[in-house]
């Protein structure tokens, strides 16, 4: 099932894409409220979206909402630097023997189709389109084979990075903060609709230019070990994110570096997943 979450009566809904549209279930009995619930929810949230779904109820059109971030409240957003052989390549970084992380927080999420601000006096604006894994039971101490299991579903991100701050020191985290930095969506889709993340096509598109296109079996650590690796350390809740990391085709990694700017329409798809558009202005 495709998930979305979006702005409704001063707060913000889900809804679930059917056929003839989209149907609210914040305002529906006995379902999920919200992302969270519903993740936290599993499979008994799903049954009881199934059974509203059987009622016929009534549908929204999917053009007439404006979205928010697909999980509009994560407790944790970790995200994985380097994590693409070939985009470790062409940004001059060595293949890491260890995963890199790095945090972003609540307030860099953005929906699709909505405008981010670029933040005065920023100009190497920079894309990364990555499949982002959302977390649906708790995880600590689990084994790569295992890990997949906790994992709720998935969606389409975009990791924009501003990277003269990002680079300014070792830590990378300056770089990727800013409000409205970390667009996802539009859906959360159900994990068994996603047989095995490490064979889907990533791509993004700058003003209508492909600008990268890739595939997740370039990744460096494979969903299951990112999820592994991190639950021996600490708890993985339902509704965290991992940003996975991006493939190649940066500007970073050009030899002509033209750098986003106010008025450009960025565009990531993980194929089966939902194209995730943006358009950036001026802060």
């Amino acid at each position: 099932m495709r998930f979305l979450s979006y702005y409704a009566d001063g707060g913000i809904h889900l809804g679930v894409e059917t056929e003839g549209g989209v149907v609210d279930l914040t305002e529906a009995d006995g379902t999920p409220a919200s992302a969270l619930e519903l993740v936290a929810g599993g499979s008994a949230a799903l049954d009881a979206v199934r059974r509203y779904l059987g009622t016929a109820p009534p549908t929204r059109a999917l053009e007439t909402l404006a979205l928010a971030s697909c999980v509009p409240d994560p407790g944790k957003i970790v995200c994985v630097g380097a994590n693409y052989r070939r985009h470790s390549a062409e940004a001059g970084l060595p293949v890491p023997d260890n995963p890199i992380y790095f945090a972003k927080y609540r307030n860099s999420l953005s929906g699709h189709r909505q405008e981010v601000a670029i933040p005065p006096g920023t100009v190497r604006v920079d894309y990364e389109v990555e499949l982002v894994a959302v977390i649906g039971s708790p995880a600590r101490g689990v084994t790569p084979a295992a890990a997949l299991d906790y994992v709720f579903g998935y969606a389409t991100g975009n990791d924009l990075s501003a990277r003269e701050h990002q680079t300014r020191t070792s830590q990378w985290m300056y770089g990727k903060i800013s409000d409205g930095f970390a667009p996802l969506g539009p859906y959360l889709v159900t994990a068994d609709e996603v047989p095995d993340p490490q064979n889907l096509d990533l791509r993004t598109w700058v003003n209508g230019e492909l600008r990268q296109d890739a595939s997740t079996s370039d990744m460096v650590f494979s969903v299951a070990m990112l999820v592994s690796d991190l639950s021996q350390v600490t708890t993985l809740e339902p509704g965290d994110v991992i940003f996975t990391g991006t493939p190649e085709g940066v500007i970073l990694g050009m030899d002509e570096q033209v750098w986003l700017k106010p008025g450009d329409h960025i565009e990531c798809e993980v194929l089966g997943l939902g194209r995730l558009s943006t358009t950036l202005v001026k802060g």
